[in-house]
């Protein structure tokens, strides 16, 4: 049981690391890393890159975060905040005597019935992938998680580039990032952006 709680608390210790980063409003992190090399960031995909995690269990929890990178290419500081909270709550069950076989099923019974949940709460949903309203709609929540402020001129443009390099003979449509490319000109500002 000691070994579970040393666990709890490896993941539980790089779980406050990111916490105060999370959300539009997260502060900001100094980091330097083995290099003297300094960053300033909140984005918990570059902090947990430069943090050296040795211990397995904390480990696990970074590779999660990382293959919520890989595959959404956000949301990652989420994945480790609520990981390292889910684990912060089954600590307290721990200490009051529940075993950890029962605290596993539980989660794993309020797993299931949050998939379940999740169905209905769903609040907009694209039906026409080229219809560039309806995209621009689903990207504003998206962009503003990054740039906030910027959401309703950055929304369309993204939308508008998904529309360039959307293929037009598939059912189902998909982007490839590869045919997306990001260039950035010296001495305009963020109004002067525009897809070509």
């Amino acid at each position: 049981e000691m070994a579970i709680i040393k666990n709890i608390e490896a993941c539980s210790e790089l779980g406050k690391t990111c916490r105060t980063s999370l959300g539009p409003n997260g502060m900001n992190k100094l980091l330097i890393n083995h290099l003297d090399k300094v960053f300033v960031t909140s984005n918990a995909g570059t902090i947990l890159g430069e943090l050296e995690v040795i211990h397995p269990a904390a480990k696990m929890i970074v590779m999660a975060a990382k293959s919520q990178e890989e595959e959404y290419g956000d949301c990652t500081n989420f994945v480790l905040t609520f990981a390292a909270e889910l684990l912060n709550q089954a600590y307290e069950l721990l200490r009051i005597g529940v075993h950890p076989s029962d605290i596993i099923s539980g989660y794993k019974i309020a797993a299931s019935k949050s998939l379940e949940l999740l169905e209905s709460l769903v609040c907009h949903k694209v039906a026409d992938m080229r219809n560039e309203e309806e995209l621009t709609q689903a990207i504003k929540s998206v962009v503003a998680a990054k740039q906030y402020g910027y959401e309703d001129l950055l929304g369309s443009l993204v939308s508008e580039a998904c529309q360039i390099v959307i293929p037009s003979s598939p059912k189902l449509p998909s982007v490839n990032m590869d045919h997306v490319r990001l260039a950035k000109l010296m001495g305009g500002n963020i109004h002067m952006s525009s897809v070509l």
